[in-house]
């Protein structure tokens, strides 16, 4: 007998998708049987995930071009979603970027880049897509924070700020939406294997890696799974909550 899948017949959004994080939900709702609906800020760079997904067997995703900061554009998405699908049951707010400097000299430019894409973003694409799922009476929210806006970083003043603004904006939001059945909930992910990782040098990693105690960096496929709980039925009763995923670094 199949199993059940956990997203069968969901219309899910995926922002940020092409790689990483993103791209490892994208691939793990689409093989629990969601319609995918996966942004980025170029096209072309998430026709490899879509293939993916085909390969596996999922649903042919429907890709979109989407700067998460430009709000006519979110709900141009949602728009389009409803016209193809009816729905909107998911909405992943992955879409993130970091331009990491010391405090003292941190440019205007920089500041505004990350939180306009990280927390304006996010907050965009949920105000679009939560005015659907409260007439639904029904949406699963996932944003993607991060353990640097719980504990803070030397040299991520501004990714810091968008992050701990997220765990708190999806806190806000919970309560005013849970009455709709409309539920919020944040991951915060530690240290992934990345390409934010990727740049980091053996001195630094293995300073980070004494800090957790699983003794590993984690996986996108990781963070997917949390991902996938708080996007099912699952977590039917879970919302304005903070998922950490890292390994015991942060407690």
């Amino acid at each position: 007998m199949a199993s059940v899948k956990k997203l069968e017949g969901k219309i899910a959004i995926v922002t940020g998708a092409s790689r990483g994080i993103g791209k490892a939900i994208a691939l793990a709702y689409a093989s629990e049987g969601a319609q995918t609906v996966l942004t980025a800020r170029k096209l072309e760079s998430l026709e490899s995930v879509a293939a993916e997904i085909k390969a596996a067997g999922g649903r042919e995703p429907m890709l979109f071009e989407l700067d998460v900061k430009v709000a006519a554009k979110t709900q141009q998405l949602v728009d389009a979603v409803l016209d193809k699908h009816q729905r909107v049951d998911i909405l992943v707010n992955n879409a993130g970027v970091t331009k990491d400097g010391l405090f003292v000299r941190m440019s205007e430019a920089d500041w505004d880049e990350v939180l306009d894409t990280n927390l304006k973003g996010t907050f965009l694409c949920m105000r679009a897509a939560s005015k659907v799922m409260m007439k639904q009476r029904y949406g699963k929210i996932v944003n993607i924070a991060s353990v640097i806006g719980l504990i803070g970083n030397g040299g991520q003043a501004n990714y810091a700020a968008s992050k701990a603004g997220i765990i708190a904006l999806t806190k806000s939001v919970a309560k005013e939406l849970g009455s709709r059945n409309v539920l919020v909930n944040a991951i915060a992910p530690g240290f992934i294997e990345t390409d934010m990782t990727h740049v980091l040098g053996d001195e630094a990693k293995n300073s980070i890696l004494k800090s957790i105690p699983a003794g590993r960096f984690g996986k996108p496929s990781d963070i997917a799974k949390a991902a996938v709980y708080l996007a099912s039925d699952e977590s039917d009763f879970v919302t304005g909550q903070v998922i950490t995923v890292d390994g015991g670094m942060v407690m």
